[in-house]
């Protein structure tokens, strides 16, 4: 039997700032065209954040019951430890899945955005389907264009039209900086991974590019991220202190380079997570400031 601290363990809490960060962006371009809407972004951060709980337990239960977590380097897997049953996992990544849906219906119900429920279908499906089912997408190098597309553009996009009514050129420029940020999370986990994978026959993106090109396009994600708030300077120059966010990227950006060593990658994985919640409040701040000139 799992204790408490396991199932927070398994929960993984490093990952949850993926979440909160496209909310904050996407309540940010809502204010810039002043249609901040508290109840609603408070909403779409619960969807988002038990959303990513869902998956992170869907992806422990179907690693695990595949074995792919038996010889990994990481953190504690509920099922791959034998800490928890794996149907135990399962029905607490159907729990999430559930209260998501529920407070989404939430937030449909008052933005009366009745072709919302289609893209919540369509994240549920999307997040069981990374490593569940019988053809996870994940296993086929294909986990990283979702997480882009759930994570950044759907949650960021999402969020800015459900208080506003429309989206505008700095929620997508933010929807696509925090997608960048979320796939390069997802790639310093799969290059720590990558001699397990292959054992497993999951052929990650990091598996498929090979251990120095993966590392290197985790380097490519975060600098593409942050530089596009440039294109936003020229009307928006508080945007600019975005770029603050560079010397926190050094450490990381070396350690994904030169870590030989797959223990020495995990200490990336919540330094990338702060990155990802640091650049949401940046460019949200910048949006803020911005709006006052």
């Amino acid at each position: 039997m799992a204790t408490a601290a396991q199932w927070i363990q398994g929960a993984r809490l490093r990952t949850l700032p993926a979440a909160i960060a496209p909310v904050l962006i996407g309540s940010a371009a809502a204010y810039e065209m002043g249609s901040f809407l508290p109840l609603n972004a408070v909403l779409a951060a619960l969807v988002a954040l038990l959303l990513q709980v869902g998956v992170n337990y869907a992806n422990d239960y179907s690693d695990g019951i595949r074995g792919t977590d038996e010889n990994r380097v990481g953190p504690l897997r509920l099922v791959g430890s034998g800490a928890a049953r794996p149907e135990h996992v399962k029905y607490a990544a159907f729990g999430a899945f559930g209260l998501a849906m529920l407070v989404g219906l939430a937030l449909v119900l008052i933005t009366q955005t009745w072709w919302l429920l289609l893209v919540g279908v369509g994240c549920v499906m999307a997040a069981w389907g990374y490593t569940g089912g019988k053809n996870p997408y994940g296993y086929m190098g294909l986990g990283d264009v979702f997480v882009f597309v759930f994570f950044g553009l759907v949650a960021t996009l999402g969020t800015t039209y459900t208080q506003a009514g429309q989206i505008g050129l700095p929620a997508v420029i933010g929807a696509i900086g925090t997608g960048l940020i979320a796939c390069a999370l997802l790639m310093a986990n799969n290059v720590r991974d990558i001699p397990s994978d292959i054992q497993a026959g999951k052929k990650t993106l990091a598996v498929r590019l090979g251990d120095k090109h993966a590392r290197e396009s985790y380097v490519l994600m975060l600098a593409v991220a942050i530089l596009l708030v440039v294109i936003l300077a020229p009307t928006r120059p508080w945007m600019l202190i975005v770029l603050l966010l560079i010397p926190a990227c050094l450490m990381p950006a070396w350690l994904m380079i030169n870590g030989r060593k797959r223990k020495s990658l995990i200490p990336v994985l919540k330094q990338t997570g702060l990155i990802n919640l640091g650049y949401a409040v940046l460019f949200s701040l910048g949006l803020v400031l911005s709006t006052g000139l």
